[in-house]
């Protein structure tokens, strides 16, 4: 079954468009929050800098799970719960949408060669969604339903990309 999309007026509505319809039709999950957080999640990972986004207290580039692991349990507060959200979303992000650069990522000299990404994202959205209380409320379901779907949506985000890669029919 080919997906018909109108013609997205941004490039929002097309991520939104095939994560609907991914998550909706293919995976039976209609979860309105769930897909626009995904959806959002694209959106801000397009910019090579909201990837590599968080810094040490040196101002070096934090580009390993491990390295933004030890930061975030060095913070308190918003900067600690931000960077574990960040770690899910980064962790997702791989596994989901470029499963093909974890050799490179968790390579034998890398320093997040022996973490698991899967878990680390599990581990990272649950500890964010303990995060409760204003302005966090409304995100922290979502976390938690990140953290426990993680697989699943990982699978989805996969999916997502292939409906992107394939050639438009005219």
């Amino acid at each position: 079954m080919v997906a018909v999309v109108a013609k997205p007026e941004s490039l929002r509505d097309l991520f939104a468009a095939f994560t609907e319809h991914t998550f909706q039709v293919d995976l039976g999950i209609a979860d309105a929050r769930l897909t626009d957080y995904l959806t959002d999640l694209l959106l801000r990972f397009i910019r090579f800098d909201a990837i590599f986004r968080f810094r040490n207290t040196v101002g070096r580039r934090l580009e390993d799970v491990a390295e933004m692991m030890l930061e975030a349990d060095q913070r308190l507060g918003k900067p600690r719960r931000e960077i574990y959200r960040h770690i899910g979303d980064f962790t997702l992000f791989w596994t989901g949408v470029y499963p093909e650069a974890l050799s490179h990522l968790q390579a034998p000299d890398r320093k997040d060669h022996l973490l698991d990404y899967l878990e680390q994202g599990k581990r990272s959205y649950y500890i964010a969604s303990t995060y409760e209380e204003n302005p966090w409320q409304d995100e922290a379901p979502i976390l938690r339903r990140l953290s426990e779907e993680f697989e699943l949506c990982s699978v989805g985000l996969q999916r997502v990309r292939k409906e992107w890669e394939r050639p438009a029919v005219n």
